[in-house]
């Protein structure tokens, strides 16, 4: 779904393009006149985006079948499974290391001619990435900053919670051999600040929920507090992309924890497709998503690829690196302009629900049951690895069921109901 060209409200508004020659300076003082002219630039200029914001709104509505509402992007939520599940083959099939226990052996014999290919699998957390900045631009649009925090608060931690419970059960199991974190650590876990406080992690997965707090803060600061605009959101990517690569160059660590210059182009060039979903083709959208891709590969090269070595789990190829990041910025920006619109069935926004908890549990329960499906029953390893991600689905879906669909709306309602004691606005 996609909206049309939204006029660019540029730094010269309509009224001052118009406006009459100037007449001879009369006075020294023109302090008065400068403000003048400040203040109508931007109230011209925040007129320009109500406009533009007002012109997506109706295009949207206009959009939606049956009239009314806009479209679900279900096929978002169906590429967000597709990811997890990428990450899901990388832990099972595609990595050596506590797997290799559950199988009894290297998954480079249990899978001989896969492995190599689930390798690639951790590239889905580059996809997340994408995803996450549509969807927080998204869904942060026109929103206060309180109810913003409410939503990300109740859609992160109830399953997180369960999940980090659970694990830590399981894995005091006297006859579950993987090494459960302490209990003053399972505790700060609970924060899901354990990896800036140098804690014990107990799920393996939840570095990448501290790339998500941290562009949430951004965002939060830069774009909902002082209220989202297309003008703000293409700052806010322009100067986070130049403060990134600054923060390279300087080799500073706070630098580095603030502005996460190798994760920073996803989330930006997520922020970019959302721009090209809302107000439709502009050049500045499409430089952001461009210029994203580019430093984002770049990361990605950086961090996986490696020349071939015998001692290696797997040979990556920086060819097959670049094309799956670039699958992952095309299939956003194709669902962004609606070209995948077709996808509109009603599982994939059950798919959509699940993969969240589904990736929370995945790891480390999997073990697990890797561990009693394939050498406690016999089941060859194929069989193994596909009942091991049903089981993992099926825990996913009553997390969503009965901790998720019960607890959310209860912490969003408690985080943006004010009590009468408290001062207005806060």
């Amino acid at each position: 779904m996609s909206a049309p060209p939204a006029p660019d409200a540029g730094p010269i508004s309509t009224a001052a393009a118009t406006a009459p020659a100037p007449t001879p300076p009369r006075a020294p003082d023109t302090a008065p006149e400068r403000s003048a002219e400040r203040t109508v630039d931007r109230s011209a200029e925040r007129a320009a985006d109500r406009s533009a914001d007002r012109s997506a709104g109706r295009t949207a509505k206009a959009a939606a079948r049956g009239g009314g509402h806009p479209v679900r992007l279900r096929a978002l939520d169906g590429l967000r499974l597709l990811a997890a599940l990428m990450v899901a083959a990388y832990h099972y099939g595609g990595r050596d290391g506590e797997i290799a226990q559950a199988w009894g052996s290297s998954p480079r014999a249990q899978f001989p001619t896969l492995s190599s290919t689930f390798a690639y699998g951790c590239l889905g957390v580059q996809i997340f990435f994408v995803i996450s900045g549509f969807v927080i631009c998204m869904s942060g649009w026109g929103r206060p900053l309180r109810s913003f925090f409410a939503s990300r608060v109740s859609r992160l931690y109830p399953a997180y919670w369960v999940a980090i419970i659970l694990v830590t059960a399981v894995f005091a199991l006297p006859w579950v051999t993987y090494k459960a974190v302490s209990p003053s650590d399972a505790l700060v876990n609970l924060t899901m600040l354990q990896q800036p406080l140098g804690v014990d992690r107990v799920l393996g997965v939840c570095w990448t929920l501290w790339a998500e707090l941290r562009f949430y803060a951004l965002f939060a600061l830069f774009v909902v507090l002082p209220g989202a605009t297309r003008h703000r959101v293409v700052l806010f990517c322009a100067v986070w992309t130049l403060g990134s690569a600054f923060a390279e160059a300087a080799n500073l660590p706070l630098l580095d924890i603030v502005l996460m210059p190798e994760y920073s182009s996803y989330f930006i060039g997520g922020m970019g497709i959302y721009l090209l979903h809302r107000f439709g083709h502009d050049a500045l959208s499409w430089g952001i998503i461009g210029i994203s891709f580019l430093i984002g590969q770049h990361y990605a090269i950086r961090d996986l690829w490696h020349p071939a070595n015998i001692d290696a789990f797997s040979y990556r190829s920086a060819a097959a690196i670049i094309g799956v990041v670039a699958f992952g910025y095309v299939a956003v920006t194709l669902i962004a302009l609606g070209k995948l619109n077709w996808a509109n069935w009603r599982w994939l926004t059950v798919a959509g629900a699940l993969t969240y908890p589904f990736y929370l549990v995945h790891e480390h329960l999997g073990w697990v049951v890797v561990w009693v499906l394939h050498q406690k029953l016999g089941i060859p390893s194929y069989g193994t690895f596909a009942l091991t991600v049903l089981v993992m689905l099926g825990l996913a879906w009553l997390l969503y069921r009965f901790v998720e669909q019960k607890l959310t709306p209860v912490i969003k309602r408690s985080l943006t109901t004010r009590s009468k004691s408290s001062p207005s606005g806060v």
